[in-house]
């Protein structure tokens, strides 16, 4: 059975799918998967043995420029390598309407949620076969639940993203350090999704106490100025060169340990079950948060959080300590590392 899965953004909401893929690749003999992602997130789908066929789309950098010849070749191209193959089933696992009108390209059958359940009931419009799946749940036993009842098996007990992080190996560590290390995902989009600063020194410091090393990575010039700062005047603390995300794979894969924030990277932790803790205040776990059987997440419990906000407005926002906002006052250093502890055993 050849299925076309789509799936098309952001870096976590590619992960969300990987464990229905799982599901189904152990529940449906012969089972192929073709994943239409957008091109940011190509290399991700291959991850997984089921997936044999990442078919890229560049819709973020396409819409920008539309009456580009170059753009309209490239979107020409795309079209032909999707039309190219007849599916038994196409499957839209986002169910948004830039999803559903990609969806209705395909050759095959179209499945996708009812407009009961899509988050935007006009892209209903596009399945032929529309699946009712409960919203109020997190968006993995979402998937899970809609990519059983279209392929008809029972979801088995069992939670796995199907990745094998061997294939990644350790990499060499600076100096002559061979000994464990955590890696800290400081960097997010948003400033109310960044864990304050000196908790991060504070945590680095618990961290090198204990015998390990803190490993840093970084994707832009702030990230790389905040790790530097982290690193300042503690022994045991190495700023990465900046890499991409196989590159970085390795270090995450072969940490004893992470600490993130709300960002993508710590839903690539999660499917790769290294022990992580991942620290949310103004955003929401419930929904679309980190999930995986060595992830424990450790949200706020100020009043207004999660208040889905770029900009705090809490009245004791600037009070005490700035640099210590509203939403992290309760997640200290010191309760971080004790629940990362916790999770090592």
């Amino acid at each position: 059975m050849k299925v076309l899965l789509v799936k098309m953004s952001s870096l976590g909401d590619v992960f969300h799918a990987l464990p229905a893929v799982q599901d189904a690749f152990q529940q449906v003999p012969n089972i192929e998967f073709h994943w239409l992602v957008e091109e940011a997130f190509a290399d991700i789908p291959n991850w997984h043995p089921a997936v044999k066929k990442v078919i890229p789309i560049a819709w973020r950098r396409w819409r920008k420029n539309l009456s580009s010849a170059a753009v309209r070749a490239e979107m020409k191209a795309f079209y032909q390598d999707l039309r190219s193959t007849e599916y038994d089933i196409v499957l839209d696992a986002q169910c948004l309407i830039k999803s559903a009108v990609v969806t209705r390209l395909a050759k095959g059958p179209r499945y996708g949620l009812d407009k009961t359940s899509c988050r935007e009931p006009l892209a209903a419009m596009a399945y032929q076969f529309p699946q009712s799946v409960a919203k109020g749940q997190h968006a993995i036993p979402r998937v899970r639940q809609l990519l059983s009842q279209v392929l008809n098996y029972t979801i088995p007990d069992t939670f796995s993203y199907g990745i094998d992080k061997s294939r990644w190996q350790r990499p060499e560590m600076g100096g002559d350090y061979e000994g464990e290390y955590w890696l800290f995902l400081h960097g997010t989009t948003w400033d109310t999704k960044l864990w304050p600063e000196s908790y991060w020194i504070d945590l680095a410091k618990l961290v090198v106490d204990s015998g390990r090393k803190v490993i840093l990575p970084w994707g832009s010039g702030e990230e790389k100025s905040r790790a530097e700062r982290i690193a300042r005047n503690i022994d045991g603390v190495e700023v990465l060169p900046k890499m991409g995300l196989n590159a970085l794979n390795a270090y995450l894969a072969h940490a004893q340990a992470v600490v993130g924030v709300d960002t993508g990277l710590s839903h690539v932790v999660a499917a790769l079950e290294v022990p992580s803790v991942a620290i949310y205040g103004a955003t929401d776990a419930v929904l679309t948060g980190v999930l995986g059987p060595k992830v424990e997440v450790l949200s706020s419990d100020l009043g207004c959080a999660p208040c889905l906000s770029k900009q705090c407005t809490h009245p004791d926002r600037n009070d005490g300590n700035p640099a210590q906002p509203p939403c992290y006052r309760s997640i200290s250093s010191r309760r971080v590392f004790a629940a990362v502890l916790g999770k090592l055993g």
